[in-house]
């Protein structure tokens, strides 16, 4: 078995990428920092020598390097059983990628977004196969703009970020179905609220509020990566796709998460935004 783990150098994805190498799956950690990714690959090996792990380097907030990624990954793998959309962000600031794309949307949405549809054929191929996006129940305070996506006309970080809970998760449920009867299923997950050094790099009062959040309502990532190793490998996840999981059961999203119009008009922005045909 093989799988993909972006944001694999710390966090929960870290600890999702040890719980499958646990249990002998062949785990390519993604990391933007390729010194961190290094160590984190360090650890992993340390604690479960059994496993197969490996380390790629991209900066999924670039459109470029997440072709790059694909074809690096389509390349080095003749099968893809598992793939968890782990990366993500905050930023208290509105910035832009050097593609000119708000940096929130960018990372949090349509990175899994590309590198999906991009590894969609060979997740057909290796069927039955899994993705697994991480959401947050802070996908029901979001305030969904589709005419506004990178929040140009008004931003908030923490706004920015619930907005991108949400378009992961109808994303998601875009994806279910259109890969319908392929035999890859695809679900989102929400982990819980978890302490983990995740926004870090944000500063003021901003970053202390998170921080302090963390600490006090945050579990440990070990903890959360339990709930993302069960939607990726337990048995019963298999016969379904598109829910939204919490603690281990499928649970009711919100109302708009549910509108497959709104969806599907998500999607056809994110291809224009990602450069890919609108027939994918």
């Amino acid at each position: 078995m093989t799988c993909i783990v972006t944001g694999g150098s710390s966090g929960i994805g870290e600890e999702t990428a040890a719980g499958l190498a646990a249990i002998g799956a062949r785990v390519i950690i993604v990391g933007k920092d390729a010194r961190r990714a290094e160590e984190a690959l360090a650890r992993i090996r340390a604690r479960h020598p059994p496993g197969p792990v490996e380390a790629m380097v991209a900066d999924l907030g670039r459109r470029s390097e997440v072709e790059r990624l694909a074809a690096a990954l389509q390349a080095s793998c003749p099968r893809i059983d598992v793939l968890v959309n782990n990366a993500g962000a905050m930023f208290g600031q509105r910035e832009q990628t050097e593609d000119g794309i708000e940096k929130t949307l960018a990372v949090n949405v349509l990175a899994p977004f590309l590198l999906t549809e991009l590894l969609t054929d060979r997740l057909r191929a290796s069927a039955p196969a899994r993705v697994v996006n991480l959401s947050s129940d802070a996908h029901r305070r979001a305030r969904l703009d589709l005419a506004d996506l990178q929040g140009a006309g008004k931003y908030n970080g923490w706004r920015a970020y619930c907005n991108s809970k949400l378009e992961i998760l109808l994303l998601t449920k875009e994806f279910a179905r259109r890969l319908q009867g392929s035999g890859v299923t695809v679900h989102a997950v929400n982990p819980g609220r978890v302490n983990t050094r995740f926004g870090l790099g944000n500063s003021g009062l901003f970053v202390l509020a998170l921080r302090t959040f963390q600490r006090v309502l945050g579990i440990p990532p070990a903890e959360a990566a339990r709930h993302v190793l069960f939607v990726a490998t337990a048995p019963s996840v298999a016969s379904s796709s598109g829910a939204y999981y919490f603690r281990d059961r499928p649970t009711p999203s919100s109302d708009v998460s549910l509108d497959a119009g709104v969806a599907a008009r998500l999607w056809q922005e994110c291809t224009a935004l990602t450069h890919r045909s609108t027939d994918s």
